[in-house]
């Protein structure tokens, strides 16, 4: 069996935080997010490869966090774009990449940039138990946030209906980005593409397979947590923390006050400060501070100034004076 981990989006609503890195490299713990994937799938003994997809920009990056990782499966696979503008959309870039790497398994695909709450090895458990295409299911309790995501309708574990990214959400059951396929559905992505249907998010995908053979849900409670805004990385955060902190060794921490799930990396410098809810990277320098619910990118220095919400670019200067 091969997996698939999507890692070629570019962020934009996470920028400036995001503009120079992949959003998958923002840390939660001691270990970025798209590490937290490649653990559970390097655990996993049915899992022969792992297939990571990036894009052109973000390449270099992606050819070092691999080989300084240790992780013996992956191997990166780059699709031709460098912006935004210029992507083939999920589909088409897994269409592309099936293709380039002659995959021809089973294959369990996952996005990069997820914090999910069940263990990979369950979903691949219930996935083999019904082999037939699978997707991980979640209720997120909220029908306006419902209307982000694809719907998913169900008839016991069988989905009979999915919408993506509807205007009026009937339930709040939605498709999260895990998915298993067996080895003839892979060949009904270039189908789907030639007929001229939506590249871009996989639920189109889903919507149209299960109106031509049975898709099953694996539902599951706990936590999910899809990594693309400000507001959603910071919750994440705090999940994995549970209202603790993280503080690195090397980081300078003198008179500052510390709230809950607070992440402070090497290097960092806080003098006088008062913090929570906030991730300070590294070498980042925090004087005389009220810092909540914010941000603040590597090698800034900011001073004398209180900031809620904030996200602050890596090189920035704020000091007020000094």
């Amino acid at each position: 069996m091969k997996a698939v981990v999507l890692a070629g989006g570019y962020a934009t609503r996470l920028w400036p935080i995001t503009k120079h890195r992949p959003k998958m490299f923002l840390p939660i713990g001691d270990a970025a997010v798209i590490d937290h994937v490649f653990e559970e799938l390097e655990a996993d003994d049915r899992i022969s490869e792992v297939y990571v997809s990036t894009n052109e920009r973000f390449a270099d990056e992606f050819e070092v966090h691999l080989d300084e990782s240790g992780f013996e499966k992956p191997t990166l696979t780059v699709e031709d774009t460098t912006s935004e503008d210029e992507k083939f959309g999920v589909v088409g870039a897994l269409a592309q990449l099936v293709d380039r790497e002659g995959i021809d398994e089973d294959t369990i695909v996952v996005a990069g940039d997820n914090l999910i709450s069940f263990d990979l090895s369950e979903f691949v458990d219930y996935f083999e138990r019904r082999d037939a295409p699978a997707l991980a299911a979640y209720d997120v309790r909220s029908r306006e946030r419902a209307k982000e995501y694809g719907l998913v309708e169900l008839d016991g574990d069988r989905v009979v209906d999915f919408q993506e990214k509807p205007d009026d959400p009937n339930s709040t059951l939605v498709s999260i980005a895990c998915y298993a396929f067996p080895a003839h559905t892979l060949d009904r992505l270039d189908e789907y593409l030639a007929s001229g249907n939506n590249p871009d998010e996989p639920g189109w995908f889903i919507q149209w397979l299960q109106a031509r053979e049975p898709v099953y849900a694996f539902t599951f409670d706990g936590a999910w947590f899809d990594i693309g805004t400000p507001e959603s990385y910071l919750d994440a955060v705090a999940w994995h923390l549970d209202g603790g902190t993280y503080v690195a060794e090397s980081a300078i921490v003198e008179n500052t006050t510390i709230g809950e799930n607070v992440h402070i990396m090497p290097g960092a410098k806080l003098v006088n400060a008062s913090v929570d809810g906030t991730v300070i990277f590294p070498n980042a320098t925090v004087i005389d501070c009220d810092l909540r619910a914010s941000i603040i990118d590597e090698n800034t220095h900011i001073a004398d100034i209180d900031l809620a919400g904030a996200l602050i670019g890596a090189h920035t200067q704020i000091t007020n004076g000094r």
